[in-house]
C-alpha cells in the first residue's frame, strides 16, 4: 500500500492530474477486500488494482469525469450479474457473486507558477509564490542566476535556452506565468507563447513603451490582438510598489486575485 501513496505523491510533486479509487464497502463475493485502491492517471494509465476486468475499465471512465468536475464521487457496482435490488447500480458484466462500493477522489496538484527569468524581482516570486502554496518552476538561459542556491525553495529549475524550454514544457492546469526576462527579444518569445496557452494568468513587466513594442511586433506576426488583452502589463496590482520586494508582493497579490476569480481592484486603464 506504501507503493500508492509514494504516487501520489510523486504525481502531485511533479503537478500531474489524477484520481484515487478506494473500496470503501463490499458485500458477498468481489475481486478484492475493503481498502485496495488504484491510481487513475489523465491520460487513462493505472497504478494498482480495485479488481480488474470491466470494473476497472468503468471505474476509470468515472474517475476521468470526476478529474473534470473535480468532485469527489461514491459508486456502487453490482457485480451479481442480476442488477440492483435497491437504488441504483452501475451494471460491470462482471459475475463474482457480490456488490462493491468504490470511493473516487481527484488528486488537486498544487498550482503552478512559471517564472521566466532569475533575476532579483524573481527571488521574491519564488520565496513568496512557494509560501502561498504554488509549485515554483524557474526558468533562465544563464547558470550564475537560474541555480539551486539562488532559488532553493524552487520545485523545478531549468536553466536552458528559453526556446528550448518552451518547447519542452507540458504545464498541468492551472497554471500562472509571469515573464520577468532581461530583454525584449525574450519576453516577446515567451509571450507569444505564452498566448497559445491554457494559462490562468499571464503577466509581463516592462514599461509602456516596451509593452506597446512587444505587441505591437506580435500583430505583425499576426497574433490576435483579442488574446493579448488577457496580459497583465503593467504587472501586479497598483499599490506604488518600486523595490524587488514590493513588485514581486504586488504581482503575487495579483495572482492570486485571479486565482480567486475576484474582480480587479483596479483595471488596467491604458492601450497598447
Amino acid at each position: 500500500m506504501a507503493d500508492i501513496y509514494q504516487e501520489i505523491v510523486r504525481i502531485k510533486s511533479k503537478g500531474k492530474a489524477a484520481a484515487v479509487a478506494t473500496i470503501i464497502s463490499i458485500k458477498g463475493s468481489t475481486p478484492r477486500e475493503t481498502g485496495s485502491k488504484m491510481i487513475i492517471k489523465n491520460d487513462g494509465t493505472i497504478f494498482g488494482s480495485i479488481g480488474g476486468g470491466n470494473l476497472e475499465a468503468l471505474v476509470c471512465q468515472e474517475a476521468l469525469k470526476a478529474m473534470e468536475e473535480k468532485k469527489s464521487k461514491v459508486l456502487h457496482f453490482d457485480l451479481t450479474g442480476e442488477g440492483p435490488d435497491e437504488g441504483e447500480s452501475i451494471e460491470t458484466g462482471m459475475i463474482c457473486g457480490g456488490d462493491v462500493d468504490i470511493l473516487i477522489e481527484p488528486i488537486f496538484s498544487e498550482p503552478t507558477l512559471y517564472i521566466f527569468g532569475a533575476g532579483h524581482i524573481s527571488l521574491y516570486l519564488s520565496k513568496i509564490g512557494k509560501m502561498v502554496g504554488f509549485r515554483v518552476v524557474v526558468v533562465d538561459d544563464r547558470e550564475m542566476f537560474s541555480n539551486r542556491e539562488r532559488f532553493p525553495e524552487a520545485d523545478e529549475i531549468y536553466t536552458e535556452d528559453f526556446e528550448v524550454v518552451i518547447n519542452k514544457l507540458k504545464p498541468v492546469k492551472p497554471y500562472y506565468i509571469v515573464i520577468v526576462t532581461r530583454g525584449h527579444r525574450y519576453d516577446q518569445e515567451i509571450l507569444e507563447w505564452a498566448l497559445g496557452t491554457d494559462a490562468r494568468y499571464i503577466g509581463m513587466i516592462g514599461s509602456r513603451t516596451k509593452n506597446k513594442a512587444v505587441f505591437s511586433n506580435l500583430r505583425k506576426k499576426g497574433i490576435d490582438s483579442n488574446l493579448m488583452e488577457k496580459v497583465h502589463a503593467p504587472i501586479g496590482l497598483n499599490i506604488g510598489a518600486k523595490t524587488p520586494e514590493e513588485i514581486a508582493v504586488s504581482i503575487i497579490a495579483e495572482i492570486i486575485q485571479v486565482k480567486m476569480e475576484k474582480e480587479p481592484v483596479q483595471k488596467k486603464n491604458w492601450k497598447v
